[in-house]
């Protein structure tokens, strides 16, 4: 399994409809993985095959959730099926967002409140399951990349300006920019968390890791980035 760089918004492949997927054979499985693992790497909640310069229509994700779906898996050519958005501003901590590839920010998004999700696992099976809560806002946040979107297009007029400052202050919107999880410090700042989390478990050996990893799976999209 191979880690791969993270595209960064004003990649091409990330402003353009990914391909539907006809063949679920070797390389597809092969895809999946290197998705996971850079997903891991990158202390993702989800990412989509654009998000790694592949313009597939697949993508993983790993939150837990009390839909009764397995926390860790992929979909590939998904189809989803939305409850009715709220016309409300969005709640400026309940519903902020974060994305790899607009990564190190976070602005708030309204989304449905559930989602029913549609499409095939990395073997051809069919999946169809309903998602609720910050589980539901991964899967349209995933789904999202696959039609050329990220979150940052569909903020309300106030956080949309301060999305655009954010990229021209990076230098963002032109090809070619990407960041290395795992090599690059981490644009939501998992690096200390971690440096911290190390150092606590050499100081305190009874810690469990169980209990850590409860709560980095308690952390919102915005925390993780997708």
């Amino acid at each position: 399994m191979t880690v791969h760089p993270i595209t960064i918004w004003g990649e091409p492949v990330l402003h353009r409809r990914a391909a539907e997927i006809t063949e679920f054979d070797d390389a597809l499985r092969t895809l999946i993985a290197d998705m996971h693992e850079t997903n891991d790497a990158a202390h993702g909640a989800g990412l989509a095959a654009p998000q790694i310069g592949v313009g597939l229509r697949v993508f993983v994700y790993k939150h837990p959730n009390d839909d009764g779906v397995p926390p860790r898996g992929a979909v590939v050519n998904p189809r989803l099926t939305l409850s009715k958005v709220s016309g409300a501003a969005p709640d400026p901590e309940e519903d902020e967002e974060g994305c790899l590839s607009f990564p190190g920010e976070g602005y708030p998004l309204r989304r449905a409140e559930w989602v029913k999700v549609e499409g095939f696992d990395g073997d051809g099976n069919p999946l169809e399951f309903v998602a609720t809560g910050w589980f539901g806002r991964v899967m349209q946040h995933e789904y999202d990349h696959l039609d050329g979107k990220l979150y940052v297009d569909r903020l309300i007029d106030k956080y949309a300006k301060k999305a655009r400052r954010a990229a021209r202050k990076h230098g963002w919107g032109v090809p070619g920019l990407t960041w290395m999880p795992g090599v690059d410090p981490d644009p939501f700042g998992h690096d200390d968390h971690d440096h911290d989390e190390d150092h606590e478990h050499a100081a305190h050996d009874h810690a469990s890791h169980e209990h850590a990893e409860h709560d980095r799976a308690g952390h919102g999209p915005a925390e993780h980035g997708l």
